[in-house]
């Protein structure tokens, strides 16, 4: 009766939808809240977010100029968080879960937008008492209590009582809760506002909105589509059902509805009057007559507290190029948005286990040796992302199902939007074009974690190599303007946007010989926040890991510059990543 594997499943409500700016393979599961409407794709306010980006109003595209994950829309609430799904460690499977559903009949219910807050305090590595605050956006809501018949207890009450005791007769493990969450839509974590001003506003502009909503559903509203979707994801395109009003869903993880549940019966003639309000065009009254917020956001984290921040751009350093990807960026003087994209050394592999293809870049390390699928030495994973090296389909911690993102990070260029202060894609595959440099040979130092609880693994970061002379080539050419030090190229492109300064080298970066004042440090980061089960387990983890990696060391005593027969033949080819997810472009050295 112990969880010995804490786990993110979960059964809930999604308010996903499908926008022009958004992913195209999102699914349009609400159509009750424009959820696009609040949030701030255009950094009017914002000044950056964790990798994922918004979490709600229609996910991104693979090109997006700030580089965030190019994830499907996941926002929703949860009911109940099942948690693990692997039995052998206290979890729930997935058939026992769709059993206990099954068994039961649910009435549709409705949904009551309450307020957007902020909050949430973060860690960031590169956050200190010069840097904005960073924290979390949510949307409040809450499951309208309504009654049948003279039953003490509402509807709502009583599915969820139903639900434990269904639970309970299908084998329900430990690790699930034993209560209901609190209603709540996850909008974005690691949120850096430009100011204390401009959280205000955003605020206020976004609780405007909910204003809005409110007016339209003031007894609230059943959330559901007429369009058309198949579930999971990965089947999306085929047998196409209409999604209906009142769904409940399964969520393997955040980004993976696996199956609906429908209600026992249809809507009443009043809810499908509020249900369908948005799509009959009923709710353009509710955007002219409210004009003020009639509800208390006060308290919630929303810039309300009158401490008054304003990010410094002159407070950023070139050791910020050192970032933990589950906060937002500190941006540097006359960059107005935020960008993942980076070049670098790819190194994923192909694998059997993973849902998503991933191609093979490398087969000189398998990662996998160093990695704890089974739960051995971990706990937890502290965000909805397990191992950044793929994760397999139905792993017990309902991490996201992603595809090998292996890599090691170079030089962050920033946003590829001109507006904003970046430079073009095609500009930066010029740059790239435009460096001569010879094969790029790695060599694994040591497994650690780091001070935001990453996982990663460190390669010597030698600044006399050729990632060293790669690493001070870009600075020169794509580096900002900082300490009277200016980039310059032949090409005349350039960018405020980059996380590294013009004057910076590899030998001002990490490493035994170097100053550790640069951004110069190349690791490869295999987790998120991982938690274990206790520091003897840790000890025993990093243990094994890092035999292995001094078997990598003897086997490569110079390093070596990774590939494959088909894939950079000749060996350390540099990448040019969208994202993590997303390798665009490949460049082979041309001093080889």
């Amino acid at each position: 009766d112990d969880c010995s594997q804490v786990g993110l499943s979960f059964i809930g409500i999604s308010f996903s939808v499908n926008t022009a700016y958004g992913n195209p393979y999102s699914y349009q599961l609400c159509d009750q809240f424009p959820m696009e409407n609040i949030i701030d794709r255009k950094y009017d306010f914002l000044m950056s977010m964790d990798e994922d980006g918004w979490l709600v109003g229609g996910g991104y595209k693979s090109f997006d100029h700030s580089g965030k994950m190019p994830y499907i829309d996941s926002s929703h609430t949860e009911l109940l968080r099942i948690g693990s799904i692997d039995p052998e460690y206290g979890g729930t499977s997935i058939d026992q879960v769709y059993a206990a559903m099954e068994s039961l009949s649910f009435p549709p219910f409705s949904v009551f937008p309450e307020f957007v807050k902020g909050g949430g305090k973060h860690h960031s590595g590169d956050d200190d008492s010069s840097s904005v605050p960073s924290g979390d956006v949510t949307l409040i809501v809450s499951i309208v209590e309504e009654y049948s018949g003279n039953s003490a207890y509402s509807d709502y009450e009583i599915f969820l009582s139903d639900l434990f005791n269904a639970m309970d007769a299908f084998g329900g493990g430990p690790c699930m809760d034993d209560h209901d969450t609190d209603p709540h839509v996850s909008m974005s974590r690691g949120v850096k506002f430009k100011s204390s001003y401009h959280e205000q506003q955003y605020f206020w502009k976004v609780n405007l909105e909910v204003a809005v909503w409110q007016a339209a559903y003031p007894k609230g509203v059943v959330i559901g589509s007429t369009d058309l979707a198949a579930f999971p994801p990965d089947k999306a395109s085929r047998n196409r059902k209409k999604v209906g009003y009142g769904n409940l869903y399964f969520f393997f993880d955040r980004a993976n509805i696996t199956t609906a549940f429908t209600p026992s019966r249809e809507l009443y003639q009043n809810e499908e009057y509020y249900a369908t309000l948005y799509n009959d065009g009923g709710m353009e009254p509710y955007y002219q007559s409210v004009t003020k917020i009639g509800f208390d956001y006060s308290g919630s984290g929303s810039g309300d507290n009158n401490e008054y921040y304003e990010h410094n751009a002159y407070g950023w350093n070139a050791r910020m190029a050192k970032h933990d990807m589950t906060d937002g960026w500190d941006l540097p003087p006359n960059c107005n948005q935020e960008g993942e994209g980076f070049l670098g050394i790819p190194l994923s592999m192909k694998s059997e286990s993973l849902l998503v293809s991933t191609s093979t870049f490398q087969n000189q390390f398998d990662f996998e040796y160093l990695l704890d699928r089974n739960f051995t030495y971990m706990k937890k994973f502290g965000t909805n992302h397990g191992w950044l090296v793929g994760e397999q389909i139905g792993n017990g911690a309902g991490s996201i199902v992603d595809k090998d993102t292996a890599h090691i990070p170079l030089f962050y260029y920033g946003t590829t939007n001109e507006d904003m202060g970046g430079t073009s894609l095609s500009n930066i595959v010029k740059i790239a074009k435009n460096i001569e440099f010879g094969q790029l040979y790695i060599k694994p130092a040591f497994l650690f974690q780091d001070d935001d609880g990453s996982i990663k693994l460190q390669f010597e970061a030698d600044a006399k190599s050729s990632i060293g002379y790669l690493y001070d080539a870009l600075c020169k050419q794509l580096g900002i303007s900082w300490n009277y030090d200016k980039p310059y190229n032949d090409l005349g492109i350039y960018t405020s946007c980059s996380m590294h300064a013009a004057g910076d080298r590899a030998k001002y970066g990490c490493g035994p010989e170097n100053s550790g004042n640069g951004g110069f440090c190349p690791q490869m980061t295999l987790a998120y926040r991982v938690g274990f089960q206790s520091e003897d387990h840790a000890k025993a983890f990093f243990y094994k890991g890092n035999q292995y990696v001094d078997y990598w060391r003897k086997q490569y005593p110079a390093g070596v510059a990774v590939g494959t027969d088909k894939f950079c033949p000749d060996g350390g080819c540099l990448g040019l990543f969208l994202n993590r997810y997303d390798l665009f472009q490949v460049f082979k050295p041309d001093l080889a």
